[in-house]
């Protein structure tokens, strides 16, 4: 009996999960959390969280905090925009970073209706014209997904970074299965372009969970230096009461950051 309701169990918990990834896409509510590690040592958590108004206005946050030794690092970022077709459009983004060493926001503004992108860092103010296809360095990530699913070929990238504009491109290496403490996952590996090999950033993301990013190495002349790995996910229906509970959990968070930073 034990060992049939085991079995039954394992059953449902299998399809629950294909039931949570049907009809999911890369804008849909989650929370998906990772493990942080410096080559073996384990560093920290991070988690990312979407959630989305009636509006359709989206708000994507990340937080992390990783330590190594009398080491510590702690940030918080958040992006909101909206969607036109297959393309987010950026509003607003913000990053607040504590811990060892000098601390540091930055902040950038995309004013579409002024045809200029306000951009602070640190201390530094810059302002860039308006651009279409500029991102944020958040949710790019998400434009990255929706563009995998919509089967585009050049996976090229311009996003407003640190008071400068950045561009990034990437390559797809091929499909590889990637087993983790979390599970084991059918992915799509895909490789930073870079002009030199002496740093290499590599991510796996899994097609069928709408390209959930699952894990990413980076490398610095050959040696491993962050390993990250997903560690859960959850998919959260489009529900008012979801979306009141996430923004008022992010006010609260965003409230203690600003208090802990003014004092």
């Amino acid at each position: 009996m034990i060992k049939r309701s085991r079995i039954l169990l394992t059953v449902c918990l299998l399809i629950a999960s294909q039931i949570a990834h049907a009809g999911t896409t890369p804008l849909t509510p989650h929370t998906a959390e990772y493990q942080v590690n410096y080559g073996s040592i384990e560093l920290g958590r991070a988690r990312y969280i979407l959630s989305v108004g009636d509006s359709n206005q989206f708000h994507y946050r990340f937080d992390s905090d990783v330590s190594l030794l009398m080491l510590s690092d702690q940030r918080h970022i958040r992006s909101e925009f909206t969607l036109e077709g297959n393309q987010l459009v950026p509003m607003r983004y913000s990053v607040e970073r504590t811990g060892t060493g000098p601390n540091f926001r930055e902040q950038i503004a995309f004013a579409k209706g002024q045809n200029v992108v306000h951009s602070r860092y640190k201390d530094e103010r810059a302002k860039f014209p308006y651009d279409g296809q500029l991102f944020d360095p958040l949710m790019v990530q998400l434009q990255f997904r929706i563009d995998m699913e919509a089967n585009k070929k050049e996976l090229h990238y311009t996003m407003v970074k640190e008071g400068e504009i950045d561009d990034y491109g990437f390559n797809i290496v091929g499909k590889e299965r990637v087993n983790i403490d979390s599970g084991s996952y059918q992915t799509l590996k895909f490789e930073v372009k870079r002009d030199s090999t002496k740093r290499q950033t590599f991510f796996w993301m899994a097609p069928e969970m709408s390209y959930l990013p699952i894990r990413l190495t980076h490398f610095e002349k050959g040696s491993k230096q962050l390993d990250i790995t997903l560690l859960n996910y959850k998919y959260q229906p489009k529900t008012t009461t979801a979306i009141r509970e996430s923004n008022q959990a992010t006010h609260i968070t965003d409230k203690a950051a600003n208090s802990n930073a003014d004092n």
